[in-house]
């Protein structure tokens, strides 16, 4: 049975597990643990409904 391989998400190629995908955006000497400083994240947010369905 063959095993099927991971798709890179960085590369258009099969995973290699090279681990640069983990790597911090903004540090490359520190690995990613998605604090979320790289994002232009606000602290809030609006969101406009525009209707409700209901049924």
């Amino acid at each position: 049975m063959k095993k099927e391989s991971k798709e890179c998400v960085l590369y258009d190629r099969a995973c290699i597990n090279c681990g640069e995908c983990d790597i911090c955006d903004l540090d490359p000497n520190k690995i990613c643990d998605n604090c979320g400083r790289c994002l232009d994240i606000k602290d809030d947010a609006i969101i406009k409904i525009e209707k409700i369905i209901t049924n």
